[in-house]
């Protein structure tokens, strides 16, 4: 496959089937994943995956939007409770129609309490440290590869990483397969034991194969924590 083949791929998909749910996997135990966010766009009604990361910030991928509302501690999206409001902070980096920077944190107007259904997960602590190959993506997106329906509840599935040179950005991290996030995954959280390593950003398929690529956490840590911190005051 070649890598004019793969950045082609990677512009018509950010453009045309941004936001992905799981293919495959299981229904998650409900509120087991306390960190978890449902982001609702209330003009488009196009929902993305987020993660609580401080009790009054979210992350997801910049593609998801700017119009947002977020849900906190959510199972089923037919029971979902009152909305949270929020201030988006894309990455200042981030352009729809090409690659990288696909990372937003959304700051929320009113803070989480945390509790046994709403919690929060950790980030990285270093830019360059091990990551396990065996991880976690959760959503609500669709069933099936790009046809179907969402789903209801939230559900899992296991991936495993592949080498990061096959992944066109070194800021992303990929895995491949027939299991794995869809349309309404998009900004839900790759989990490698227990630590949030990357950000659902997109897929694409190449006879029958899909390959998922995430943002890269630890990549943007510097940025990370001068929002958190207020370093940055890109919200005033």
């Amino acid at each position: 496959m070649s890598v004019l083949w793969l950045m082609t791929g990677l512009l018509l998909l950010r453009f045309c089937a941004p936001g992905f749910s799981i293919v495959g996997g299981n229904v998650s135990v409900p509120h087991s994943r306390p960190y978890m966010v449902y982001i609702r766009d209330p003009v488009s009604e196009r929902v993305c995956g987020g993660f609580l990361i401080k009790e009054d910030f979210v992350m997801t991928a910049a593609h998801c939007g700017r119009h947002l509302v977020v849900y906190l501690g959510v199972n089923d999206t037919k029971l979902l409770p009152d909305s949270v409001a929020v201030h988006p902070i894309p990455h200042p980096e981030f352009y729809r129609n090409t690659p990288g920077y696909d990372i937003m944190l959304l700051k929320l107007k009113t803070p989480a309490t945390l509790n046994e259904t709403v919690n929060t997960i950790t980030l990285p602590k270093t830019e360059n440290g091990e990551i396990l190959k065996d991880c976690m993506v959760m959503g609500w997106g669709l069933e099936e590869y790009g046809h179907g329906s969402p789903s209801r509840v939230l559900k899992e599935a296991n991936v495993t990483l592949i080498d990061s040179k096959n992944c066109v950005t070194n800021d992303t991290l990929c895995s491949e397969g027939t299991t794995g996030t869809a349309e309404g995954d998009s900004g839900g959280a790759l989990v490698c034991g227990d630590v949030a390593q990357g950000i659902v950003s997109y897929y694409n398929e190449s006879n029958g194969e899909y390959r998922t690529r995430y943002t890269h956490i630890s990549k943007y840590l510097l940025w990370i924590h001068h929002i958190l911190l207020g370093i940055l005051n890109c919200w005033a």
